[in-house]
């Protein structure tokens, strides 16, 4: 008896070794959610959109499964990434559960995606892409309708002034700042009414 009470122990020290996050096991995970990046301060893409209940959300990811998610990557584009190194980031990640998706075909849509680099510009219709624009691309229901709009995007600050780092961003592409272009934003996505965020 004791050594059972020992052995169950140790099986269970990897769950309590990630009781101090939001996000508390991979196995409560379930394919097709969505988990928002939380940081615990000010950056070019908090400064710009608010998050759900003023969280600081500058990223998302896709649920495949208990171990790994799909997401865009400005190390590496779109990528399968191990739940074990995506939770192990400063800050901290939140559930979304999105109501009325087809789970199978968004995610078979996420998964087309990998391999496709990282879309720096923030510009929809070209090759690369970048986090929210994934969810927002692979996200469908049943009928093959994507669940999420794009909405205008958005690079002013409260006072409705676009950043002097954007500006200078842009400017060294030779572009101006695609201000109210259609695209999508990980804060944004996580205030929609089809995302139930999950504490």
């Amino acid at each position: 008896m004791r050594k059972l009470l020992i052995v169950g122990l140790l099986a269970c020290l990897p769950m309590l070794s990630w009781a101090q996050r939001p996000v508390s096991c991979g196995t409560l995970l379930h394919p097709g959610e969505l988990l928002f990046h939380v940081t615990g301060r000010d950056n070019k893409i908090t400064d710009v959109t608010t998050g759900a209940g003023g969280m600081k959300i500058d990223h998302v990811a896709i649920c495949l499964n208990a171990d790994s998610v799909v997401e865009a990557t400005t190390r590496g584009g779109v990528v399968v990434t191990p739940i074990d190194s995506l939770l192990s980031q400063q800050g901290y990640y939140i559930r979304g559960v999105v109501s009325g998706i087809d789970v199978r075909q968004s995610l078979a849509n996420a998964r087309s995606y990998i391999g496709k680099p990282y879309d720096y510009l923030y510009l929809s219709g070209n090759d690369s892409i970048y986090c929210s624009e994934l969810v927002q691309k692979a996200f469908v229901d049943s009928a093959g309708m994507r669940v999420f709009a794009p909405v205008p995007m958005s690079f002013h600050n409260a006072k409705g002034e676009i950043l002097a780092y954007w500006k200078e961003f842009y400017r060294r592409y030779g572009m101006e700042v695609p201000e109210g272009a259609p695209g999508t934003n990980p804060g944004e996505m996580s205030r929609r009414k089809n995302v139930r965020l999950i504490h």
